[in-house]
C-alpha cells in the first residue's frame, strides 16, 4: 500500500469553504527524518495537488517532524496545514483525541489542541514595523490604504473600511515585482458585523494569487490589532471568495493562540 494523502478544508466547519490542505503521514521512518524521501519529491507531490500547502509529517519519539510545501517551494510556517494535519492524526487514529500534537518544524516546536469541534494552534508571534512603501505597491493595490507595515511575511496593509478590503483586485504582476511579493490587507469589521477585524492574503511570491484563510498572516495580524482595539480576544474573518473564520487569543507575549475547525474532504493513495 503507498502513501495516503488526505485533503482536508480549514479554518471552516463545512466542505468546500476555508482553506483546502492536502496532509500526507509518510509511513517511513528510515534513515533521516523522511526516510530517504527527497524535497523534490515533496515538491512534486506539492505540485500536483496544487493547493496552497499540502504537509508532510513523520512520527518522532514525542510527536511528528512537519513540512509545508506550496506548488512551487517550501515555506517555514503554515497555519491551516497545521490544523489540516493535527485533524488528520485525530480524525484517523495517529493520536488521541486526548492527546495534544507536537510538531517538529523550520519555525520551532509548535502544538495544537482539541478543543470540542476547534483545534487551538500555539505559534510564534510575527510583529510589524512601519515602513515607507514602494510607489508600485500602491499601483498594484489600486486603493488608498490607512498605513503600511512589513513583517518577515511581507506588507501588512491596512486599508479604509471593510468593503476595499471585500473589493480588492491587487495587480499580481506588478505584486511580483516588489522588494517583498506577497501582502496582507485589513481593516476594521463593519460595526454591524460579528467579527472584529478582516483581511485577505495575497501571495504570488510563493506561487499563490490569493490564500483562501491563511494562519501565519493572522500572526501578524494578532499584535497589529490588539495594539488598535486594545484587547486580547478576537474573532476574525479572511474574506476570499472561499473564506474561514479564525478566532484568536493573543496577550502581548511572543506566542498566538489560533484556533480554527476542519473538514476531511477527500482521501487518497499516492502510488508513485
Amino acid at each position: 500500500m503507498g502513501q495516503i494523502i488526505t485533503q482536508v478544508d480549514a479554518f471552516t466547519n463545512r466542505p468546500f469553504a476555508g482553506n483546502p490542505a492536502a496532509v500526507c503521514v509518510l509511513l517511513t521512518t528510515q534513515g533521516d527524518a523522511y526516510g530517504g524521501l527527497c524535497q523534490r519529491w515533496m515538491q512534486n507531490i506539492a505540485q500536483e495537488m496544487n493547493l496552497s500547502e499540502t504537509a508532510f509529517l513523520v512520527r518522532q519519539d514525542d510527536g511528528f517532524n512537519l513540512r509545508w510545501f506550496t506548488p512551487t517551494v517550501e515555506v517555514p510556517l503554515c497555519g491551516h496545514a497545521t490544523l489540516a494535519s493535527a485533524h488528520v492524526l485525530w480524525s484517523e487514529g495517529h493520536l488521541s483525541v486526548d492527546e495534544a500534537a507536537r510538531f517538529y518544524t523550520k519555525s520551532g516546536v509548535l502544538t495544537a489542541k482539541k478543543q470540542g469541534d476547534w483545534i487551538e494552534l500555539d505559534f510564534p508571534v510575527n510583529r510589524s514595523q512601519a515602513t515607507v512603501a514602494p510607489l508600485e505597491l500602491r499601483e498594484a493595490l489600486r486603493v488608498p490604504y490607512k498605513s503600511v507595515y512589513q513583517n518577515s511575511l511581507g506588507y501588512l496593509v491596512e486599508l479604509e473600511s471593510e468593503e476595499l478590503v471585500r473589493e480588492l483586485q491587487p495587480n499580481f504582476q506588478l505584486l511580483k515585482t516588489l522588494p517583498m511579493a506577497d501582502v496582507i490587507v485589513t481593516s476594521a469589521a463593519n460595526s454591524d458585523s460579528p467579527y472584529d477585524f478582516v483581511s485577505r492574503f495575497f501571495a504570488p511570491g510563493l506561487g499563490i494569487n490569493e490564500d483562501p484563510v491563511t494562519g501565519a498572516a493572522h500572526c501578524c495580524l494578532a499584535p497589529f490589532w490588539r495594539d488598535r482595539l486594545h484587547k486580547d480576544q478576537f474573532l476574525a474573518y479572511q474574506a476570499s471568495s472561499r473564506g474561514g473564520v479564525v478566532k484568536i487569543y493573543y496577550d502581548g507575549g511572543d506566542r498566538v493562540f489560533l484556533s480554527g475547525q476542519a473538514v476531511t474532504v477527500l482521501r487518497g493513495e499516492l502510488i508513485n
